[in-house]
């Protein structure tokens, strides 16, 4: 008899989803001497071995300003050190916190909440407060929480989320306020009852209305931060993408994504194998220019958008579940933000200017 999820499963596709936890951070003196970091950390960090620490590097667990570094970085002075882990320190705890809360619906069993971009789901590294965590912390009381073993002694703590998005997409979010009402909606994700459907701005023209992106998506094995596609499946979750075309610029087409599974960064990671990364993009080579012409016009066109939209594009439009009590099918829309939607327009007032031109 197969065992559906419990509170503390949450989602099965959160095993890939973890957040990244700032451990140690070093500030390098004004006067060091240039050295090796593995030796470096090794000096600075008692009880830990050169080995371990040329694994972290390994494994793109240690950053110097941000970036990830081999364990043969040569420090400078004043490079910024930070050790990263998927294990959180232990003295993380929520913080509630009086944050605005755009909630789109809200009943004595569940809350669904108009997440903005830039708002990080729950604390991690480098965002410890004003999360969605802390606001729903302050907001709601007495949420359920959902519960991950990510160490053999360490459980990461979620109030009342079932799901999250990445910090820079916008869009509905669920919350659940009673514990079964979680285990329910927790059980449709599993399952993959719920309806999700996100709009996203791509590079290039799709050769295709529609389509289906299949590959397994799990962390990259050379930088921890970000994920890769592994087309054999050697690594990393089956994901699977659906989309169809909504309209078509030239050099960039706007897509309907539905998610039949919910690997973390799916979207973008998918798009991105298959040549078409979301707009802006800066993790997934969205941020440069990647089609279109060669004048400073058009250059300076795809700035300014870069400029009205400093984020990826894409936002989670829809969410259609099954109500964990009464059972009634429920649909929730948001609108696409003003900073997305207005680089759709321009999008569309270019290309619409492009073929005017052409036809004269």
């Amino acid at each position: 008899m197969n065992k559906g999820p419990d509170t503390d499963d949450f989602l099965e596709e959160e095993e890939d989803d973890r957040e990244l936890y700032e451990h140690h951070n070093i500030k390098v003196d004004k006067g060091q001497i240039m050295m090796r970091i593995d030796k470096f950390i090794m000096i600075r960090i008692s009880n830990t071995t050169r080995t371990k620490i040329q694994n972290a590097c390994e494994a793109g667990s240690v950053l110097v300003n941000g970036k990830p570094v081999k364990s043969n970085y040569k420090i400078k002075p004043l490079d910024e050190i930070s050790i990263v882990l998927t294990v959180p320190p232990r003295d993380v705890e929520v913080v509630p916190e009086n944050i605005p809360l755009n909630i789109v619906y809200e009943d004595e069993y569940i809350a669904l909440v108009n997440k903005p971009p830039g708002m990080v789901v729950h604390p991690g590294y480098g965002n410890y407060r004003g999360t969605l965590v802390n606001a729903l912390a302050y907001h709601f009381k007495n949420l359920p929480t959902s519960k991950q073993k990510i160490a053999h002694d360490v459980t990461l703590e979620r109030p009342g989320l079932v799901h999250r998005i990445d910090k820079n997409t916008s869009g509905i979010v669920i919350i659940a306020k009673s514990e079964l009402a979680m285990t329910r909606l927790a059980k449709d994700f599993f399952d993959h009852t719920i309806d999700r459907k996100y709009v996203a701005l791509v590079w290039g023209n799709l050769k295709e209305d529609s389509g289906t992106i299949t590959g397994h998506v799990g962390r990259d094995l050379k930088n921890r931060k970000v994920m890769t596609v592994f087309p054999d499946g050697s690594h990393g979750k089956h994901a699977v993408t659906h989309y169809k075309v909504l309209e078509r610029f030239g050099y960039v087409t706007l897509v309907e994504c539905k998610l039949e599974t919910g690997r973390t960064h799916q979207i973008r990671v998918h798009f991105k194998s298959i040549g078409h990364p979301l707009f802006n993009d800066n993790e997934y080579g969205g941020d440069i220019i990647l089609k279109g012409i060669n004048t400073a016009k058009y250059k300076q066109f795809v700035q300014n958008c870069f400029t009205m939209l400093p984020r990826h594009a894409l936002h989670a439009k829809t969410l259609g579940i099954t109500h964990p009590i009464n059972g009634k099918k429920l649909l929730f829309e948001s609108e696409i933000p003003a900073d997305m939607q207005s680089v759709i327009d321009k999008w569309r007032k270019y290309a619409l200017n492009k073929e005017l031109d052409t036809e004269n």
